[in-house]
């Protein structure tokens, strides 16, 4: 919930206070940029799967292996950035001391099984570690490698079915399925611990913490003095890759 006329609140004392706090200015429009950015990468990745998908269901067979192999190119695109804002979550809280709160992973929440066992893991560990800095840096941590290693299977999952190089077709069409849930759920999660990091960050750490997202996603740095052209600058950078 973002209201610009509001102050913004203080750290809360849950993760579901944080979603629910008013962001400043700058650190809303921060989120904003990056979740549209976000979800405009993961619907032409989601609409593309459906595609090759129904495809596959009505015996379009060249159509859907067509689909899929663009489906995994819109794969790569998503994985990037959102790794990225993980890894700058993480580099920014252990070397500036940032402490978010944070959510134990629910493995319910994932369908298959590296997901569930990599959630269910986290949330052993969230009781061991007693710090709630360290239980945000294991999270994000968590999440950053789901998120690639979700992305590599999906890839060589679906050029598989592009080539049609695999026997069992059925199979590796659940597993793509199952890994582009996942991959949602590790999104979700993502803005969430982003909200609770930005609710933390102190306001004159916001344009190194910027700085970082940029490194670790390889986007160009924004034009604080031109923030409304932020959108059609992530996207030529991207069109260039």
């Amino acid at each position: 919930m973002i209201d610009y006329r509001r102050s913004p609140s203080p750290r809360g004392t849950s993760v579901q206070h944080d979603w629910r706090a008013w962001l400043s200015t700058e650190k809303a429009q921060l989120f904003l940029e990056y979740e549209h950015h976000l979800e405009s990468l993961y619907n032409m990745f989601s609409v593309s799967l459906n595609e090759a998908i129904e495809c596959k269901q009505i015996g379009q067979v060249a159509m859907s292996r067509e689909s899929i192999d663009t489906t995994s190119e819109l794969c790569e695109r998503l994985i990037l950035p959102l790794a990225g804002i993980l890894r700058a979550l993480h580099e920014h809280a252990r070397h500036y001391g940032t402490v978010p709160n944070a959510a134990p992973l629910d493995p319910g929440n994932y369908r298959g099984n590296r997901g569930q066992r990599s959630a269910r893991l986290s949330g052993l560990l969230n009781r061991v570690l007693l710090s709630t800095r360290l239980q945000f840096l294991h999270k994000v941590s968590t999440l950053a490698e789901m998120v690639e290693d979700l992305g590599k299977d999906f890839r060589t999952t679906a050029d598989a079915l592009a080539e049609g190089s695999t026997p069992d077709l059925e199979r590796m069409w659940n597993e793509v399925d199952a890994d582009h849930y996942d991959l949602n759920t590790c999104l979700r999660e993502t803005f969430v611990v982003f909200k609770s990091f930005l609710i933390a960050l102190p306001a004159e750490q916001l344009g190194t913490f910027e700085t970082t997202i940029c490194d670790q996603s390889r986007l160009q740095k924004r034009d604080p003095s031109s923030r409304r052209t932020v959108r059609n600058s992530v996207r030529t950078t991207f069109a260039r890759e």
